[in-house]
């Protein structure tokens, strides 16, 4: 349910998420799975569909960077969050099918929208076959390539100078005549052109450090633990804290700010900061 709009009533809207590693095809399957739950809006990559077509944000693969693309696709600028929720609520649709990499990255685009957590999630793995999630592999890795579940009409307009190339989708279930259900297009982004993006675990380090040591009441940083994750990292921090503070509000303080500087400068998802108290400096 969308909250904070006042006195503007918004009915429920049940969340449904699609779920699967970078690569594996969610935005080939998103049809499937919309068709079958009757699902008319989807929001994939930082952009809101409905019926097939774009209606409000912009697209995670216009970014120069696959950073820029994490970004935006978690709805991290709060312009481009606030034009989704506006949006969601003139809609009002009752049902929305999110796709992420991830639970977690899905859950933190529901609260950056203020949307209700997934009634269902749906795993790739589920729906697609080996050869499938291989063969989308493939032509991401290998080729750069990237489904958009909008029609090349529409797309192109937001990608100027991009090659778009349509794909007519259809769709054919039991007892039923085979008919088209849609359009998606195929692009090459930037980003998928320049490499790929490795942030070491000593990169980490070094941005915890640069945040937490000017933080008042912290000491000294004794040591900071990183375990990366998949699109994630944890942190926990040994520290040494100044005499007279009250630990647990420092321990709030330094979490959410560490967490909100993680995300923004990496664009990883913070899965945890967890904060051991050494000793104190009198």
């Amino acid at each position: 349910m969308l909250k904070g709009w006042g006195q503007i009533e918004v009915k429920s809207m049940e969340v449904y998420a699609l779920v699967g590693s970078s690569g594996t095809g969610k935005s080939h399957q998103a049809m499937n799975v919309a068709y079958d739950h009757g699902i008319d809006t989807v929001i994939d990559d930082g952009l809101l569909i409905k019926d097939g077509f774009k209606v409000a944000g912009k697209s995670a693969k216009r970014e120069a960077t696959a950073l820029g693309a994490v970004k935006r696709a978690i709805f991290l600028d709060p312009e481009h969050a606030r034009e989704i929720r506006e949006c969601l609520q003139k809609l009002n649709p009752p049902r929305v099918l999110i796709l992420g990499t991830s639970l977690r990255m899905v859950l933190r685009i529901t609260e950056a929208l203020q949307m209700d957590k997934p009634v269902k999630v749906i795993k790739i793995e589920d729906i697609s076959t080996e050869r499938e999630r291989k063969l989308a592999r493939e032509l991401r890795e290998n080729h750069g390539m990237h489904v958009i579940p909008v029609p090349t009409i529409e797309i192109k307009k937001d990608f100027p100078g991009y090659l778009v190339d349509p794909l007519k989708y259809f769709f054919k279930k039991k007892n039923e005549s085979r008919r088209k259900i849609g359009e998606k297009s195929i692009i090459r982004p930037k980003f998928s052109l320049m490499g790929k993006l490795y942030i070491s675990e000593y990169a980490v380090q070094q941005i915890t450090t640069f945040v937490v040591l000017p933080i008042p009441g912290v000491s000294q940083l004794n040591r900071v633990n990183v375990k990366m994750q998949e699109e994630g990292v944890t942190v926990q921090l040994e520290l040494t804290a100044r005499f007279g503070v009250y630990l647990p509000d420092l321990a709030k303080e330094i979490r959410g700010l560490l967490h909100q500087q993680l995300e923004y400068i990496t664009g990883m998802i913070v899965y945890g900061v967890h904060i051991v108290f050494k000793s104190i400096d009198f």
